[in-house]
């Protein structure tokens, strides 16, 4: 009998189940044992024990189509992105960044030089110097025109993991979701959508540093919405922390264009990446606060408590409509591949 070619697929670099399944069967073979949290553990990023600290360090590639876009480009993402990861691990406080570009031949340099000055605008909001990088280039038709990669590293005190829940536990979405995913479809295939359909794409350590003071050791997990989405991240944290999670569909907060938009294309908001937003799981007593110091950030001011985990189905993800409830399922792959 023929044996069966196996090949990757554009899902498999989405953010769902299908990426999860070929890191777990490919490149966990990788991970060593490390004194902290490594490739293993499959989080936003490695903590590694430095004295009594924790060295966080985290890297992320970037192919975002196009690489201009309402609300932000590829050089900004690229920023926000591994900052944001840092901070997904309690890491506020950016030490350095570094920066590998690739670039196809022909490509203008007007346009690398605006994305350099994005990622520097981004950088400076974000408190997050850069400090060494790589530059290649490749032949016409081998690149589609840049990628960048971008690494990052800082200390802290606490790391937050994705897989801290409890029953009990509570999670707070920090704004809006589905923002950046609409934006990139629209902008992709010329959709004409009416109302401004714009990215969220911002460095959010800052945002996550005022939820940290306030929930000090009662903030428990912390994901970043992008690939798959916020049910993509409840899925992860779901069944690492081996509990059920229920969203009330009520309480997510979605713009008036971004939800006409997913209605007319039939998809849900929940399973559209965002940039520039967190999902944060607070122990039930410290919630409120948590919840009112984010919504004191410009981040964050429509901030919502939207779910809580339960002991019942561990690992699934229940949408209450107000009408009923369905398993929300885990995404394969993302909506649109290239989104960041």
């Amino acid at each position: 009998m023929e044996k069966v070619v196996q090949k990757i697929g554009l899902k498999h670099g989405s953010g769902g189940r299908a990426m999860r399944q070929l890191i777990e069967e490919v490149f966990l073979e990788l991970a060593s044992p490390v004194d902290g949290i490594g490739l293993g553990a499959l989080d936003d990023g490695a903590a590694l024990r430095v004295g009594d600290q924790w060295l966080v360090v985290t890297t992320d590639s970037h192919v975002v189509h196009p690489i201009f876009f309402p609300g932000g480009d590829i050089g900004r993402i690229s920023v926000c992105g591994t900052v944001n990861d840092l901070a997904m691990m309690g890491a506020t406080e950016p030490m350095a960044l570094t920066c590998a570009v690739i670039l196809e031949d022909g490509f203008l340099r007007a346009d690398l030089e605006r994305i350099r000055d994005s990622m520097k605008a981004a950088a400076a909001e974000a408190g997050a110097p850069f400090v060494t990088g790589d530059t290649k280039v490749v032949g016409k038709g081998e690149c589609d025109g840049i990628f960048l990669n971008t690494t990052g590293v800082a200390l802290t005190r606490r790391v937050v993991t994705d897989a801290g829940l409890r029953p009990g536990d509570l999670l707070i979405i920090t704004g809006h979701v589905g923002d950046h995913g609409m934006a990139i479809m629209s902008k992709r295939h010329d959709l004409g959508l009416q109302g401004d359909l714009r990215s969220d794409v911002a460095p959010v350590n800052g945002l996550v540093r005022a939820a940290l003071a306030a929930g000090g050791d009662d903030v428990v997990a912390m994901k970043d919405p992008t690939r798959g989405g916020v049910a993509g991240s409840l899925h992860e944290m779901a069944a690492k922390g081996k509990v059920g999670v229920i969203i009330e569909e009520q309480a997510v907060p979605v713009r008036d264009q971004v939800r006409a938009a997913a209605d007319m294309l039939g998809i849900d908001p929940l399973l559209v990446a965002n940039e520039g937003k967190a999902v944060i799981g607070v122990r039930a007593a410290s919630a409120e606060k948590v919840l009112a110091a984010l919504r004191a950030h410009p981040l964050g001011r429509h901030a919502a408590i939207f779910a809580r985990a339960i002991d019942e189905r561990p690992g699934s993800v229940i949408l209450d409509t107000g009408l009923g409830k369905r398993l929300l399922a885990e995404p394969e792959g993302e909506l649109l591949p290239r989104i960041c």
